[in-house]
């Protein structure tokens, strides 16, 4: 692969580590620009994963430091989360995910208008509507297993369930949701590898992206907390929302 193209794969990756540190939803310009880069569909997926893994890994490390992540209410979510999301990945390889195709974008929009009508959700802690335990099983269960199955929004429902179910402050909450995103895409990425599906030069030019734009991106969310959180995390939300409602149309 030329140069020029590495290259540009790099700033990619910056800028979507950058992004998911955040607020999620890198996976929107990581994905095209590896299969604009000529990679096949399967392996442009396994390579993504590798390289998201490790600006995520760079994320989770801010945001344990900042003291942001408590690892025994995240360690049974941990768990959950792994087989769930290997099992997503394994059932994706046997049947159609067109069904959650459709409905995706349409609960993307509605998550959305609820944060646009809810000027104050996250900006403080909530009252807990599930005990750590239950959250774990329930949202590392279902959302585990979306996001190896399909995987578009996986951030955003992981840090609205933190918020509307934990209570968590949105900091708290998307620091929480990169430790499930870390997890679910580690498991993915087994499942890529052992299959062959990985370009390893492509993935460590991203690599070396993602752990910069995780690092500055994770810093900038713990430096300017909910409301800066809030406003990248609906703009992210209702880009993906346009683009898979896009790919719906015109695929």
């Amino acid at each position: 692969m030329v140069w020029e193209i590495l290259v540009l794969l790099f700033f990619v990756g910056l800028v979507a580590g950058f992004i998911d540190a955040i607020a999620g939803g890198g996976g929107l310009i990581t994905v095209p620009a590896l299969l604009w880069a000529g990679l096949d569909p399967q392996t442009a997926l396994g390579t993504n994963k590798m390289q998201s893994v490790c600006g995520t890994a760079m994320a989770v490390g801010r945001y344990a430091t900042a003291g942001l992540i408590d690892w025994r209410e995240v360690r049974l979510t941990i768990f959950i989360t792994f087989l769930a999301a290997a099992a997503g990945t394994w059932v994706v390889t046997l049947v159609s995910n067109e069904f959650l195709a459709r409905v995706v974008p349409w609960l993307l929009l509605g998550l959305a208008v609820y944060l646009l009508a809810s000027p104050k959700i996250g900006t403080e802690v909530g009252r807990e509507r599930l005990t750590s335990a239950a959250f774990a099983l329930f949202a590392g269960g279902l959302l585990g297993f979306y996001d190896g199955f399909f995987g578009p929004g996986t951030g955003a429902f992981w840090t609205l369930a933190c918020v509307a179910l934990r209570g968590m402050e949105l900091t708290r909450a998307v620091a929480y949701t990169k430790v499930a995103n870390l997890t679910s895409n580690a498991a993915s990425l087994l499942v890529f590898l052992s299959a062959g599906l990985v370009r390893f030069d492509v993935a460590a030019v991203m690599i070396a992206g993602q752990l910069l734009g995780g690092r500055l991106g994770a810093g900038m969310a713990i430096r300017h907390g909910a409301p800066f959180i809030r406003a990248l995390f609906i703009g992210v939300v209702l880009t993906l929302t346009g683009k898979l409602l896009w790919d719906q149309w015109h695929g």
